[in-house]
């Protein structure tokens, strides 16, 4: 990878064991002012609820603390589930957020609902809301272009912090609705390499070109880390990949384990499938290898950005990780 890559970062603020939620938060924060420093292009925060290892339930709220703690990165979130939320809501939050934070904020947005039925029913909401998203979508959209056509004589205030700009979290169906309305799309799942390609091509094709943007604009997600050795980096991931395992057989998203814990865990068949599916879509290794594997995959996608999901119980393993990235985005930078 000779040119600059395009690299950011999206934090979960995942708790690790022993640590409370306010702690976990407050890394997101500080972690958001060092890949400032770092050179990275966004810093995205997302919306869990009702997740006992996770504390980045209200994004919108974490996303005004981090911008407010940083001055160039822009901020934003990966994403806010529309269907939780009304959109002219979404679009007065984000109208403050662009207020405050000039040319700073982004709007990401996704499909999912509650993870459980009992979140489901105190968010008011069930799977099905998801059905009506390129609606809620188009309806979002027209109120952050100040368009009252569909609700006359209701604007969004402060009209000044806006646009906005936003962004499709998607794969699969979700790729169409972003490419229909013009908008970037975040694609994940990069352990499923024929299902990331398809949803790619499929956006690319039906592309509309929109106020938004011109032309396509796919960011890929995916785990990435680097470190001393690739068993290194490779264990620097595994512990939200255990946890993951925990919460999809077990139905709770646990705190990260430190690496030895890991290691001895015992897990049962179905746990040990998942925990290897979680890990198969780890981008893995030395600043070499990860070089290389960021090149096919950019080269494969046409990605025009790398969105890093990583999560360390080792916060200083985390760091290093993410400063071996900056070197391998920007190798013009390397010392």
């Amino acid at each position: 990878m000779n040119a600059p890559l395009r690299l950011s970062l999206l934090d979960r603020s995942v708790l690790r064991e022993g640590q409370t939620a306010a702690q976990a938060l407050r890394d997101t924060v500080a972690l958001a002012r060092y890949a400032e420093e770092l050179g990275y292009h966004r810093f995205w925060v997302s919306e869990h609820h009702g997740v006992p290892g996770i504390a980045g339930s209200a994004p919108t709220v974490l996303a005004a603390a981090v911008a407010g703690a940083t001055s160039r990165i822009r901020v934003g979130t990966g994403g806010v589930m529309l269907p939780n939320h009304r959109p002219f809501v979404v679009a007065e939050q984000f109208a403050v957020l662009g207020s405050l934070f000039p040319g700073r904020i982004d709007l990401g947005l996704g499909r999912s609902v509650g993870f459980t039925r009992a979140v489901q029913e105190a968010l008011g909401h069930t799977v099905r809301d998801a059905e009506d998203f390129p609606e809620r979508l188009a309806e979002l959209l027209d109120f952050l272009r100040g368009d009252d056509a569909r609700r006359p004589g209701l604007r969004v205030q402060p009209a000044d912090g806006l646009p906005v700009p936003p962004f499709v979290l998607a794969l699969g169906a979700g790729a169409r609705i972003a490419a229909e309305a013009g908008l970037p799309v975040v694609v994940g799942g990069v352990h499923d390499r024929a299902r990331l390609l398809a949803a790619v091509a499929e956006y690319r094709d039906a592309f509309k070109p929109s106020p938004w943007r011109d032309e396509p604009y796919v960011v890929i997600a995916a785990p990435v880390a680097v470190g001393g050795t690739a068993e290194e980096a490779r264990e620097m991931l595994a512990a939200e990949s255990w946890s993951l395992a925990q919460a999809r057989t077990l139905g709770a998203f646990p705190p990260l384990s430190p690496p030895e814990a890991v290691r001895s865990a015992r897990m049962t068949a179905r746990q040990r499938t998942l925990f290897e599916q979680a890990r198969a879509g780890h981008v893995a290794g030395t600043e070499d290898e990860v070089r290389g594997a960021l090149d096919e995959l950019v080269t494969a996608t046409g990605a025009d950005e790398i969105l890093v999901t990583a999560s360390a119980y080792d916060p200083a393993r985390l760091r290093a990780s993410l400063a071996g990235l900056a070197r391998v985005a920007h190798p013009d930078r390397r010392s």
